[in-house]
């Protein structure tokens, strides 16, 4: 009799079927203190990964306008941009609707008035909006066509003078990424590297 092997979730999954496996990170970014229930299903539990504390880090922000961050997973980037600048509105997304109920708990255990969450595909739930950031650490795990299809897709969200800024590992973005890019936005720049990953940032003109 041959055995049926159970099906991997994976993070990006619409809606993980395994029993969820829950807990806490608590850790310190611009030396102010977060904690960020998590759970199995979702983009690294267990800590804040590289790549994630990396984008926090050297993201530039305005000090008033809205964001995004796609693919937002329990909801670091996102909560932590809203925590830093109070005078942003701050909108989430993510695919998966485990993610997308931690990053409501999230908001509330941090105290962030000024972020939501929505549930959806990329840039589906804010179809109609406009958006002065995008951020995101994206789901590479799915699929380059998934990581290309948050930057070619970009621009129609965003509003004038406003940019993309993602985080991704150096030997992804190397080649790839950049020439994505330069097609969607007509220019990239690096805004950091370390350990790696890059954050590569472009400027709707």
């Amino acid at each position: 009799m041959n055995e049926t092997k159970p099906r991997t979730e994976h993070y990006f999954s619409t809606n993980p079927e395994s029993k969820a496996k829950y807990g806490l990170i608590q850790t310190y970014l611009h030396g102010t203190p977060f904690q960020f229930v998590t759970a199995s299903s979702v983009f690294s539990k267990k800590r804040l990964d590289t790549g994630t504390r990396l984008l926090i880090e050297t993201m530039q922000l305005p000090g008033k306008g809205t964001v995004l961050d796609v693919g937002c997973g329990y909801g670091a980037v996102g909560i932590a941009s809203a925590r830093f600048n109070p005078g942003l509105h701050v909108i989430m997304t993510d695919v998966n609707a485990r993610a997308v109920h931690l990053t409501q708990e999230n908001i509330i255990r941090n105290g962030t008035t000024n972020a939501e969450v929505k549930l959806g595909h990329l840039y589906e739930p804010v179809e109609g909006l406009e958006f002065d950031v995008i951020l995101s650490n994206p789901p590479v795990s799915a699929g380059l066509e998934i990581v290309a299809a948050i930057i070619t897709k970009a621009p129609k969200v965003l509003s004038p003078k406003s940019s993309l800024q993602i985080v991704v590992r150096s030997k992804i973005s190397g080649k790839t990424l950049p020439s994505v890019f330069q097609s969607a936005f007509g220019n990239c720049r690096v805004l950091s590297r370390q350990s790696g990953y890059r954050v590569l940032m472009a400027e709707k003109q």
